[in-house]
């Protein structure tokens, strides 16, 4: 970042950061929310609703794959919004993403199931988990700039946390209205209780939209726009400036989806289907997770203040490669309680090196295409992630039942993000060099 780009972010009031970082905070829980209700209800329910002719476990696996089908559009989503983050702004860019999600998501809740218009359902589903991930693709990049663009420099981790407390509030809320309609008698839930969380999602764009409507623009790109300095393709910008740290903000964004849809998604199929466990048992281990990863995620964006940001990655993603087989082993107990714990912490211990993820990446590339550069980065990431559920369910059939396949994904994907955090500490090296 050079030093206009410094002062341009310390102008800012308090009055307008902490709207800022309410809005960013807020409206990124409830995009996660849209986008983290499909995964639970595809576990629990879709199988039968939209994909009833095939066998069970086979359904399953579809129903996962329509879930990572999402994550496969969420790439294109980060150019689509990522250009135009990097042309009109930030504000509006982020104002239309949340539209797209609220209305694709509370579809979803409208649709009729297979048994009433046959293989139409299935495509309608998948054609609105398309546009899902469209939307997320240009959701968090942008909420983590707002922040980080308005923020002042000793405190950008700090504030470029906020987005990131979406996940775990966007968990703790698809998981406890998930949980909540879980409790009515099966028939009564397939009927109509799995569109219930769904059609929240028109009332929380509301909401949303209410707080991104009242804040402004972001210094850098006002900046930007006063010197006549944006790019006319960022993306294009972007591959032949800075294609190595696209790879490497890929690789730290791992953090982000492979590991936490391994021990959200997939883990409450696998305690249901495999270990014979209630779904509640399993919400509730998420509805924890939630919390903790809240907790970390504030003391990892500490961390990225305080060392760096960089530093503050790839350290702390270590310590989730250390525990993955000892938390795993603690679901496959089958035990309540330690199954509570295993999924619990392993989901709170993603929050450090989350909580500095977002300032890391945006330090990385020029303000010109940030947007772009960030969204892709994290969204290319979100869609090798998104099928960590297929690959583990896979896994289970093929290992008969095991979770230790699992086990090795996890501790995989978070020795890759903290990979990503080092060479992000090579790259922030070399910028100092050349300043």
């Amino acid at each position: 970042m050079t030093a206009d780009e410094a002062d341009s972010s310390a102008y800012i009031d308090s009055a307008q950061l902490r709207r800022v970082s309410a809005g960013s905070l807020i409206g990124t829980a409830i995009e996660w929310y849209d986008y983290f209700i499909y995964g639970l209800i595809a576990a629990l329910a879709f199988n039968e609703l939209f994909f009833p002719t095939f066998d069970p476990a086979v359904g399953t696996i579809v129903a996962f794959l329509s879930f990572a089908i999402g994550f496969v559009a969420r790439p294109v989503g980060s150019i689509v919004f990522g250009h135009l983050g990097d042309k009109i702004g930030r504000r509006n860019t982020l104002i239309a993403t949340v539209v797209v999600m609220g209305i694709s998501s509370g579809a979803i809740g409208l649709l009729p199931t297979y048994s009433t218009i046959g293989v139409l359902a299935p495509i309608l589903l998948v054609v609105l988990r398309i546009i899902e991930g469209m939307s997320v693709g240009g959701e968090w990049g942008g909420a983590v700039l707002m922040v980080v663009e308005h923020a002042p420099p000793e405190k950008r981790a700090f504030y470029g946390a906020m987005p990131q407390y979406g996940s775990p509030i966007g968990n703790l809320g698809s998981s406890g209205v998930v949980a909540l309609v879980t409790l009515l008698p099966h028939d009564q839930f397939i009927a109509w209780g799995w569109r219930v969380p769904f059609l929240l999602s028109f009332v929380f764009m509301g909401i949303a939209l209410y707080i991104r409507f009242k804040v402004d623009e972001t210094p850098e790109f006002r900046k930007i726009v006063q010197q006549d300095r944006t790019v006319k393709v960022p993306l294009f910008h972007v591959l032949r400036t800075n294609w190595r740290r696209v790879l490497i903000g890929v690789c730290a964004s791992l953090v982000g989806s492979a590991p936490f849809y391994l021990l959200t998604t997939f883990i409450v199929n696998f305690g249901t289907e495999t270990l014979h466990l209630a779904a509640g048992i399993l919400l509730t281990g998420t509805m924890l997770g939630a919390v903790l990863e809240g907790i970390a995620i504030f003391f990892g964006g500490q961390l990225g203040d305080r060392f760096s940001p960089w530093k503050a990655v790839g350290t702390t993603a270590l310590i989730s490669v250390l525990l993955a087989f000892p938390l795993m082993a603690l679901v496959g107990t089958a035990s309540p309680p330690l199954v509570i714990i295993g999924i619990g912490v392993g989901i709170g211990l993603l929050g450090l090196p989350y909580g500095a993820l977002g300032s890391m990446m945006a330090d990385m590339f020029p303000d010109r295409s940030r947007y772009t550069a960030v969204a892709v980065s994290y969204n290319v990431s979100g869609a090798i992630g998104g099928f960590a559920p297929s690959v583990a369910l896979a896994s289970v059939a093929v290992f008969g039942g095991t979770i230790w396949a699992t086990a090795v994904l996890l501790a995989l994907s978070m020795l890759i993000t903290a990979f990503g955090g080092i060479l992000a500490g090579r790259a922030a090296h070399n910028d100092a060099l050349t300043s």
